[in-house]
């Protein structure tokens, strides 16, 4: 018990002291901004984060503002932040809390949690920063604060680990400052018990059980290993009379609600004369007359669960094409249409 009650007073006293760059969503009060930063850093950097944050407060500064916007819009401002289900919710949210609750974001934990995207970590979040409630928060950083404080094996993945972490968490909270607890907890997470570990100028170190058995590397345990699938993604980008045929992805697929050109998916490598002699290219193409201008490089990127691996073919085209789900979209309002990292990685080279 005293261990514990030493962890939560320096680790108080480590962000009470502390000389720190505060990001602009840190102690903030108002329930709407910190649900846009929360969603924002989940699967994200911070570095990266705070561009995307500061840019969506300027647009919409309000949860109405994002909920009468064109959607299209806001998953433009989205684009290259990835895990783009994270946006979607956020849209459908903010419609809800506009047209439902009249703009009145949530004040109570279960009322938080009942919102599309929000899980219990956003929740107890948003309920400890906005309205300081005693819920502790439970992420990734935590995980791997209090597994190595001390020295816990238990996995964090599986049923019994998450109960136990949970507990403990809520235990370690001090009730009185929830928001400040959790907010240090997480900081001190993401800032000295990081993956790599800075425990040179750590200063939890002298009790800390990971430290002292010389463990830091091994812990949290994860019971769970990801395999992930790779994926061989062939794009053609026709030209006919300088506009190009692209169409929104409404499968429940990756990507789901950007924009993509004219997809030939392959279960291997291709080579761009077996890729032509395919069933599916000629079935585009038929009759049409057609030049392959350029090819592309091999473009990858890695995604939770797939490996995504592809090339963009450029090819012009002197008669349309009879395809039903493409538009015909100039250059000029391609710039504006929300397209996948792995689409805007392309149009940047």
């Amino acid at each position: 018990m005293f261990a514990k009650k030493f962890f939560t007073k320096e680790l108080l006293k480590w962000n009470k002291y502390r000389n720190k760059r505060l990001m602009p969503w840190k102690y903030e009060k108002d329930p709407y901004k910190i649900w846009i930063s929360e969603i924002i850093l989940q699967q994200t950097r911070v570095s990266q984060g705070l561009e995307y944050y500061n840019r969506f407060i300027e647009k919409y500064s309000t949860v109405k503002s994002i909920a009468i916007a064109p959607e299209a819009e806001v998953f433009k401002l989205w684009e290259g932040l990835g895990y783009y289900t994270r946006c979607k919710n956020i849209i459908a949210t903010a419609k809800y809390i506009s047209e439902e609750l009249h703009e009145n974001f949530p004040s109570d934990y279960e009322d938080i949690l009942r919102l599309k995207g929000i899980g219990s970590y956003t929740a107890s979040a948003i309920a400890s920063f906005a309205y300081n409630l005693p819920y502790a928060v439970l992420d990734g950083n935590v995980f791997r604060v209090l597994s190595r404080y001390f020295g816990i094996k238990i996995p964090i993945d599986n049923p019994q680990g998450k109960r136990f972490y949970s507990d403990l968490a809520y235990e370690l909270l001090d009730k009185k400052l929830p928001g400040i607890y959790n907010q240090s907890i997480m900081d001190f997470g993401a800032t000295i018990c990081k993956p790599l570990p800075l425990c040179d100028i750590c200063p939890l170190k002298s009790r800390c059980v990971a430290y002292l058995q010389g463990i830091q590397l091994e812990l949290p345990v994860k019971e769970k290993v990801i395999f992930k699938k790779s994926r061989w993604l062939y794009y053609l980008v026709v030209k006919y009379r300088n506009k190009f045929y692209v169409r929104k992805r409404e499968e429940k697929d990756i990507w789901q609600n950007l924009y993509e050109f004219i997809l030939l998916e392959a279960p291997k490598p291709f080579t761009i004369k077996k890729l032509q002699a395919s069933e599916k290219f000629n079935s585009i193409f038929q009759a049409n007359e057609f030049k392959i201008e350029s090819i592309s490089q091999v473009y990858k990127q890695q995604l939770t669960h797939q490996i995504i691996n592809g090339q963009f073919i450029n090819i012009t085209v002197k008669s349309p094409l009879g395809l039903n789900n493409y538009q015909l979209i100039s250059a000029d309002k391609i710039k504006q249409l929300p397209f996948p990292k792995f689409i805007t990685t392309y149009l940047k080279d």
